[in-house]
């Protein structure tokens, strides 16, 4: 019996270990990634930016609910929501409870298509397949039939009575400890609901600084960005990949995003122009696959600080 059984007994409890491990552990694992990013103008305050992304809430979740009402401790100087709030058409009232705190500072936000819609049991290996395709969301794949429709308008008119921006396809503008700071952002492009022609042309001159902000890093909205000139971007919707392989990294982005820049802090060249790009791994997962390995949940505190002196200056 030990020839023939053991060795598959042996996979079978690692694998079991492993689940256990990474549902019942590390998905509820939150950390708080710390990163300084030089943009803003010489002479500038440093700025401290709170961005929260993919909190996917399930009712029940009160760990992380707390977790999340906890982050207003950091008293950051403004919040910025990458999306994907949802992951379950009753967690509205628990999201609004969990992000009370932080409604009460400056902010903004964008949507992903889990906020619009409910998800969907499927397959992981499908990721998988569509990465070697090519295709992502609706990018390239057939339209979705028969989609549960989550109630987005609530979160949306609960953000916007607290006085967050709502930056889908559009600008707006936070002035923040002197500086008037201009955001720049899109709905989800991995629904295909991105219109950066409405926001195309680069910053304002009379904006001290300027940052762009999406759900999905579609490389098509990062190159839009990067070529008009703004020097941050800031998305979310990769989940890190979610479930990555130790010293390795991730397998898929769920996007057209190379795997290198799954998460944290990168650059992104577009028409020889060159813009920081932050990618949250998020504080969620899919409520059918709630599981991270490798990739604990996470929200970010970006320390603004002046931007180094051109050559020339």
């Amino acid at each position: 019996m030990r020839a023939r059984y053991g060795v598959p007994l042996g996979i079978t409890a690692v694998a079991a270990a492993g689940l256990l491990y990474s549902a019942g552990f590390e998905a509820r694992s939150f950390r708080l990634r710390r990163v300084t990013v030089p943009v803003l103008p010489p002479g500038a305050h440093p700025l401290r930016v709170l961005q929260v992304s993919d909190i996917h809430m399930v009712s029940g979740q009160r760990k992380k609910q707390r977790w999340l009402r906890s982050l207003a401790g950091l008293r950051p100087d403004f919040v910025i929501n990458t999306g994907d709030n949802l992951s379950d058409t009753e967690g509205v009232p628990e999201v609004l409870d969990a992000l009370g705190p932080l409604m009460e500072l400056p902010g903004a936000y964008v949507f992903g298509s889990n906020d619009y819609y409910g998800p969907r049991l499927r397959n992981p290996a499908r990721y998988l397949v569509e990465k070697a395709r090519g295709h992502h969301g609706l990018n390239g794949n057939p339209p979705v039939v028969g989609a549960i429709h989550n109630p987005w308008e609530e979160l949306r008119d609960s953000f916007d009575a607290a006085g967050w921006l709502n930056l889908t396809n559009t600008r707006g503008t936070l002035k923040i400890e002197g500086l008037e700071i201009e955001l720049t952002g899109l709905d989800d492009p991995h629904i295909k609901r991105d219109r950066y022609a409405r926001v195309a042309g680069g910053p304002s001159s009379s904006a001290d600084f300027s940052m762009g902000v999406v759900h999905a890093p579609y490389l098509r909205c990062l190159d839009a960005f990067a070529a008009d000139g703004y020097p941050l971007i800031l998305a979310g919707h990769t989940h890190g990949g979610q479930l990555c392989i130790p010293f390795y990294g991730a397998l898929v982005t769920n996007c057209d995003l190379d795997a290198d820049r799954v998460k944290g802090l990168s650059r992104h060249t577009a028409e020889g122009r060159t813009s920081y790009l932050h990618v949250s791994a998020g504080c969620g997962t899919n409520r059918y696959t709630p599981v991270r390995f490798a990739c604990p949940p996470e929200a970010t505190l970006l320390t603004l600080v002046e931007r180094e002196a051109s050559p020339e200056a």
